[in-house]
């Protein structure tokens, strides 16, 4: 084999040749100097047709390449220009690198592998490269990978969900498919606007696809599906029932709290148990007991939860109405013809609670009636997407936080949508 395939082979290159190579040992530094195989020279750096040359540009540039053991390694190459009959005069493009890129394509692709698998500091000290040059790389490789591949194909049920990603109210809204269990869509926002840019971009055929949604009850998704999919059941997702009865009884415990505490302004009984400001202490320190699941609960928790069976009543009933509820949806696992009977009977009983923040409540179900009963009857929740979510939460974390949510995207596309980078040759 002659020289010039074994350094095109050791340095990641395909379709090109190399002409010499050099070496400068005080800054340990390789280039190799290399030229466009015939058949790709003079080619549009974008759409790759092949086009008149124009100028020799700004001289000769320089590409990043993957390194040889401890050994930074360049590619070096002219950059002539040509002049493309649709994008009109731009750089010629190479085969061993992306348009406006400074790495080559086997730099690209494992740093965006990197990515996907440890941290950003790691992946920045490994390749010694820039915090921000592996979002710009990740977010180029994502672009690339989009180009070929329809993500949007075959979509019948899909789960809706906004997640933060940086403080200050910075939201990205999330997608997923339901049946591959794949992200296939993200985009910075979480209002109607925002959606309507997904049903857009899947068309009026494709939306009319769609047979099942599983998101919260936020206006905003409920006004965009209905616009554009009105033949699509919602379903609302059981977690975000019953977190509505968890809150509720918050409110409740703080209306109790706040009662005790008031009573016990200027009192003294003899009995120290029963000093109100006793209990305003064992009250508060009970908000755990009325949160967990009874089978989750300490044994701590279990004698504040009998406490308060005896010394509050009103209380107690709020958190039997939550744990209704949450029956409600344990009993649609195996039968949903008796979840929505046990759902009916749980809101009258919440109706005749005598408990405001539970009352309210049932009117809310009673809004929401039918998106629940779907999700009942359908065997449908956002837990996929919640899953997806706190992946996406991981990448942000792992990154050490991201100041634009193109990277975000990119990384959590070539993550989670199914396309995940390889390797150079592997």
């Amino acid at each position: 084999m002659r020289d010039a395939r074994v350094w095109a082979r050791m340095l990641g290159l395909q379709k090109a040749v190399v002409e010499r190579v050099e070496f400068d040992e005080e800054q340990n530094l390789l280039v190799a100097s290399v030229r466009p195989a015939r058949g790709h020279r003079r080619r549009c750096g974008l759409c790759g047709r092949r086009s008149p040359g124009y100028d020799q540009g700004s001289g000769r540039r320089r590409w990043r390449a993957l390194d040889l053991g401890t050994i930074i390694a360049y590619v070096e190459a002219d950059a002539p220009r040509v002049s493309c009959p649709e994008h009109g005069i731009v750089v010629a493009g190479v085969p061993w690198a992306r348009h406006h890129a400074g790495h080559t394509l086997g730099f690209d692709q494992t740093v965006a592998w990197l990515a996907t698998t440890c941290s950003k500091a790691a992946v920045t000290q490994l390749m010694r490269i820039a915090w921000r040059t592996v979002g710009a790389i990740v977010a180029r490789v994502w672009a690339d990978t989009a180009q070929h591949t329809d993500l949007l194909n075959g979509l019948t049920r899909i789960g809706i969900d906004e997640i933060s990603y940086r403080k200050g109210h910075k939201f990205l809204t999330v997608i997923v498919d339901h049946d591959t269990g794949r992200l296939v869509w993200a985009a910075p926002g979480a209002d109607a606007t925002t959606l309507t840019e997904f049903f857009t971009q899947l068309g009026p055929d494709r939306c009319a696809r769609i047979t099942h949604v599983t998101s919260d009850a936020a206006a905003w998704i409920r006004q965009a599906v209905t616009t554009h999919c009105p033949q699509a059941i919602r379903c609302a997702d059981p977690f975000h029932i019953v977190a509505w009865a968890t809150k509720a009884l918050d409110e409740q415990r703080r209306t109790t709290w706040n009662q005790i505490r008031k009573a016990a302004q200027g009192t003294r009984p003899a009995n120290p148990n029963d000093r109100p400001k006793g209990a305003v202490k064992t009250l508060k320190n009970a908000r755990w007991a009325l949160w967990k699941n009874p089978d989750t609960l300490t044994e701590g928790q279990r004698e504040q939860l009998d406490w308060i069976a005896k010394t509050q009543p009103a209380l107690y009933r709020a958190w039997a109405l939550k744990e209704g509820l949450r029956t409600v949806f344990t009993i649609a696992r195996r039968d949903p013809d008796e979840a929505i009977e046990a759902l009916d009977k749980w809101i009258s009983w919440a109706r005749r609670s005598r408990l405001t923040p539970f009352t309210t409540l049932a009117r809310s179900i009673t809004h929401h009636r039918e998106p629940i009963i779907a999700a009942i009857t359908h065997r449908l929740s956002n837990a996929l997407i919640e899953s997806t979510n706190t992946k996406i939460r991981l990448i942000i974390r792992r990154g050490f936080g991201f100041h634009s949510p193109e990277p975000i995207i990119a990384l959590a596309m070539l993550h989670l949508g199914g396309h995940r980078p390889t390797l150079p040759n592997r």
